[in-house]
């Protein structure tokens, strides 16, 4: 096998599975079982005003990530999962990941105060 650039990076995506799928799965567990909200729907490092409501969105968000991570690194280690399938995979949970905790962010942080809303109606 040569090392080239496309080897690098193989290795490179397939470590970074380690170490993303236990901050996802412990950023799951402190939401879950000690529930810890300090993390949830954050939004330039400020959690929102009932970060309790987003905990749950929060949670599923990060177990779910974490668990197809890990099932990732099960799949290529034990059961030798092909290069472009595990590759997708691992890939479209990443930006699926980023995409949902922005959303939740800005969903968990309305752009206007709820009682300028309050009177339109």
């Amino acid at each position: 096998m040569a090392f080239d650039i496309n080897t690098a990076m193989t290795w490179i995506l397939f470590l970074a599975l380690f170490p993303m799928a236990f901050f996802w799965l412990r950023r799951a567990w402190r939401i879950i079982v000690r529930r810890n909200f300090s993390e949830v729907a954050l939004k330039r490092g400020v959690a929102p005003t009932n970060p309790g409501k987003f905990a749950p969105y929060a949670a599923a968000l990060n177990l779910a990530a974490g668990a197809v991570a890990l099932t990732m690194i099960v799949d290529v280690v034990g059961y030798g999962l092909a290069y472009e399938t595990w590759t997708a995979i691992a890939g479209s949970t990443l930006w699926l990941k980023f995409f949902g905790d922005f959303i939740l962010g800005r969903h968990a942080h309305p752009s206007r105060p709820e009682s300028s809303l309050a009177g339109r109606a």
